[in-house]
């Protein structure tokens, strides 16, 4: 059974705890049974890669690793703040709400 969680690929978050405190980015990839996912220049670690035909060279890349849901916080396109998220139903779908605001997240 798939865990819900209220941030989604392609969100914007920012990260309210770890050694990438206060950065703000995009959602690369979400992980809802892991509750991680994997935020655009934030967590990087170094990966080592053998020669491929795709990678030549091999050596040491710089990858962005996965990072706690818990520590990121969704930003509300519409009062661009850090929020919490609660959820509605509108017209019988279910919409994410900014707590700070009370727009609707989800369009």
């Amino acid at each position: 059974m798939a865990k819900s969680m209220t941030i989604h690929k392609g969100d914007k978050v920012k990260v309210i705890a770890g050694k990438d405190k206060g950065k703000e980015s995009r959602v690369l990839r979400a992980y809802p049974f892991k509750e991680r996912l994997v935020v655009e220049r934030v967590n990087m670690i170094k990966k080592h890669a053998r020669p491929t035909q795709k990678n030549p060279q091999g050596g040491i890349l710089e990858i962005e690793g996965t990072i706690h849901v818990s520590n990121v916080m969704l930003v509300c396109p519409s009062c661009s703040q850090a929020t919490r998220v609660s959820r509605k139903r509108e017209d019988g779908v279910r919409v994410r709400v900014c707590k700070k605001c009370g727009n609707a997240i989800d369009k």
